[in-house]
């Protein structure tokens, strides 16, 4: 699938955006209620609903922006603006982002950006020295595990990994190489021994972008403390975002030894949670991403 086609399924089924102007719903008033000022209402602002059973979900969205924007000196993130229930409907309001093609340069700072807040999310951190985040997270419309682990590998391991595992078996799909990958790769990533960063967490080339401006932005995360490599990871899959992006951010805070070959491990928690999702192709190349990541250990 396409990184274009893709992207539609994903906002075919998770979201629709209207402009304030195209909606029979007041949201200038409903924004005025929930604190947005009226100036700041008129303004052309991004909104995003989804059923009112899933408010978590933009909850979790909301505090992932929330979390990343303290971090983020360089890169533009959409303001959580409003947040709430109306018409039967869960409400997440934000800032627009004016996007753009974006030239090289703008791609150049996206990743000396991205660098950045890695880097300063390990001054902010709640929870030094602990990978992962305080609850469950959404990631599109798959589960990210929460909870804190003090080792990288276990972390990656069993929030990551295994509750896939444990979702594709729930439907009836085997993997009798799991057992055999959950035991290899925890030691392998501890090898690595990365600092815990605040992530993105689903960096994929739909979720950033440059604005008309110039200015790099980030939005729709995933966020938890993790390997900053998750997202460089990320990154390449999907079309993947420009080499412009991948040097300067290396420019800015070089990735350690090893971090093609862990690429595959990273990417693999991806695949099944698409695999979860989608199922079709997305089997097969998780099946062939375990295979390689054997051979590899």
């Amino acid at each position: 699938m396409s990184s274009g086609s893709f992207r539609q399924a994903c906002c075919s089924t998770v979201w629709e955006l209207r402009a304030l102007s195209e909606s029979s719903f007041d949201l200038q008033s409903w924004l005025q209620q929930q604190g947005v000022s009226a100036e700041h209402a008129r303004g052309r602002l991004f909104c995003k609903w989804l059923a009112a059973d899933q408010l978590e979900r933009l909850q979790a969205e909301a505090e992932g922006l929330q979390a990343l924007i303290p971090c983020a000196d360089s890169l533009v993130l959409p303001r959580p603006l409003a947040l709430g229930l109306a018409r039967g409907r869960a409400l997440l309001v934000l800032d627009w982002l004016d996007l753009a093609g974006g030239d090289r340069a703008g791609w150049e700072r996206l990743g000396r950006g991205l660098a950045q807040l890695h880097r300063r999310s390990l001054e902010l951190t709640p929870a030094p020295g602990l990978f992962g985040w305080h609850d469950d997270r959404w990631i599109g419309a798959g589960i990210q595990r929460g909870g804190w682990q003090r080792s990288w590998g276990a972390f990656f391991c069993q929030q990551r990994l295994a509750d896939q595992f444990q979702r594709l078996e729930a439907q009836g799909l085997r993997w009798p190489q799991s057992e055999r990958l959950l035991e290899l790769l925890p030691p392998w990533l501890e090898q690595h021994q990365p600092e815990p960063c605040l992530v993105h967490g689903d960096l994929w080339p739909g979720n950033a972008g440059v604005l008309r401006d110039g200015r790099p932005c980030l939005y729709d995360p995933a966020v938890s403390y993790s390997d900053r490599e998750v997202d460089l990871a990320m990154a390449r899959m999907f079309g993947g975002l420009p080499e412009a992006f991948f040097a300067a951010y290396n420019d800015e805070w070089p990735l350690p030894a090893g971090a093609e070959q862990r690429l595959i491990a990273y990417n693999l928690f991806h695949l099944l949670n698409h695999a979860n999702l989608f199922g079709g192709s997305y089997i097969d190349q998780s099946r062939r991403s375990v295979e390689a990541l054997l051979r590899l250990l």
